[in-house]
């Protein structure tokens, strides 16, 4: 599965997302792009949106994407906080459809 990492998402997350073809917005050359214009870009690119805006799913409309969004619930963007999650992630990942939230983490 094709992922994008939201600038918001540190770039080690990427080496534990085993088995999946993981890019990030500031690799894509699109670091401050805002969400909206992010999503639209991202259509038909990719398969799955990882991100920490907790926001995300009620500013836009997730339903209409032809990629799903997992928004990740932790304490903090720091690895020792996400990495206990990433079990949950790839578990997302898998089950993920297009236009579905998946919501990983408290």
């Amino acid at each position: 599965m094709r992922v994008l990492l939201d600038e918001n998402v540190p770039h080690d997350l990427k080496a534990t997302l085993i088995g999946h073809d993981v890019v990030t917005v500031q690799g894509l050359g699109w670091s401050g792009t805002l969400n909206g214009e992010l999503l639209k870009r991202a259509s038909g690119t990719i398969e799955a949106f990882v991100t920490l805006d907790r926001k995300l799913e009620f500013q836009h409309d997730i339903s209409a994407l032809p990629f799903g969004v997992v928004i990740i619930r932790a304490r903090s963007s720091k690895m020792q906080d996400l990495a206990p999650l990433v079990q949950g992630l790839l578990d997302a990942l898998a089950s993920l459809q297009p236009g579905q939230v998946a919501q990983v983490g408290a």
